[in-house]
């Protein structure tokens, strides 16, 4: 049975692709749309997908797309509360979350509370705030399906096997554009090179982040969330060919891994038609192509993200929100040529260092961390 969609950061990696899905899937439907700021892609979708409501949360071009569909009945909203109120449209039943950045957080509360099944692309909502949405989606008895590949491989080793029966989930990077690199090397790789991914096609922000293995990180908090697992049964194996996107070791000893394709297609499709599975358009994989399958520790002492991260999430409370916040930061500061790739670590640990934890926070403590974060970075200079 096709779902009714709402799908925010329609204009983005994973959201462009939601709607491939859509296309290719007659019993799939879209009720609304929502972005940051492309008005151009956004009004080709909302005339594509025939879409009722939208949301652009740029005031400004909210007012241009306005003007832009005065042949059509679309209403145009705009900011947060424009979000907070598409994602409760009784018209849908499942929200898209592929907005990046802790935007996301409020938005994700709003929908599952209004009692829509949730496919999550937005790590920042587990990572900031998996203590408040897991127990919330277990009350409003609201699905959470991992859209991201790693996450979506778990979710589908784990059909028809019980949590009590995994020893540890194997979490796959792909070691990303740096792999192999040193620390020396890395002092003058620039936005360019951190951008070279050898497999994926993904946003500049998550792009970044798998060349710093912070992406990493953030996977296993979320893993922590979704699967009610201990981070010590979380084990991080570079698989460089991107095929094996993650896999569950049992109690047994067995190891069951999902393999694919190196694109977001199947993992999105995998959570629309959940429990069913329906035919892909795209390419598959075949095994006879494959020379080789590698399997690598990764560098924690080159690649700090990735430490960092546990750090963080073994210290919990708001810490993994300082971690995220300050990455976010250093992120935007690499890509506009501020600060060289290895001060991305030194921001990050700058933040949590200076930051007081603040136990089982709720949204406003979690977003008052973050402001902190930015207070903090913003007086911060690096050498």
């Amino acid at each position: 049975m096709g779902r009714k969609l709402i799908i925010l950061g329609s204009t983005g990696s994973i959201g462009t692709q939601t709607l491939d899905i859509v296309k290719d899937n007659e019993s799939l439907s879209v009720v609304g749309l929502a972005a940051h700021s492309d008005v151009d892609l956004m009004e080709k979708q909302i005339r594509r997908f025939d879409v009722p409501y939208c949301v652009m949360f740029d005031e400004q071009a909210a007012g241009v797309l306005r003007d832009r569909l005065k042949d059509r009945n679309t209403q145009v909203a705009s900011g947060m509360e424009g979000l907070l109120d598409l994602v409760a449209k009784d018209e849908a039943d499942t929200v898209v979350t592929a907005l990046v950045g802790m935007i996301g957080i409020r938005p994700t509360i709003a929908a599952i509370k209004a009692g829509k099944d949730i496919a999550l692309a937005n790590k920042e909502t587990l990572v900031c705030a998996g203590h408040i949405i897991m127990p919330l989606a277990t009350e409003r008895h609201v699905k959470i399906l991992p859209v991201d590949s790693e996450h979506s491989a778990i979710f589908q080793c784990l059909q028809g096997n019980a949590n009590e029966r995994i020893e540890k989930l194997l979490l796959t990077a792909s070691g990303g554009p740096f792999r192999g690199k040193t620390k020396e090397a890395l002092r003058t790789m620039t936005a360019r090179d951190a951008l070279r991914h050898p497999n994926w096609a993904m946003g500049d922000k998550v792009t970044i982040d798998s060349a710093s293995l912070v992406n990493k990180g953030l996977e296993i908090m979320e893993a922590k969330w979704l699967f009610d697992v201990r981070l010590d049964q979380i084990q991080v194996v570079v698989q460089p060919q991107s095929i094996v996107h993650s896999a569950v070791q049992f109690v047994d000893g067995s190891i069951i891994a999902q393999l694919g394709e190196p694109d977001m297609h199947l993992p999105i499709q995998y959570a629309l038609f959940y429990p069913d599975r329906v035919p892909l358009l795209q390419k598959r994989l075949n095994l006879f192509d494959l020379q080789v399958l590698t399997f690598e520790e990764p560098d924690t002492d080159t690649f700090e993200g990735l430490a960092l991260a546990k750090e963080a999430a073994a210290t919990g409370g708001t810490m993994p929100t300082v971690f995220n916040a300050a990455n976010e930061i250093a992120v935007e500061r690499f890509l506009k040529g501020e600060i060289s790739f290895l001060e991305i670590y030194d921001l990050i640990k700058t933040a949590m260092r200076a930051h007081t934890v603040k136990e089982n926070p709720d949204v406003d403590a979690i977003l008052k961390a973050q402001q902190e974060v930015t207070e903090t970075l913003n007086t911060t200079t690096t050498a």
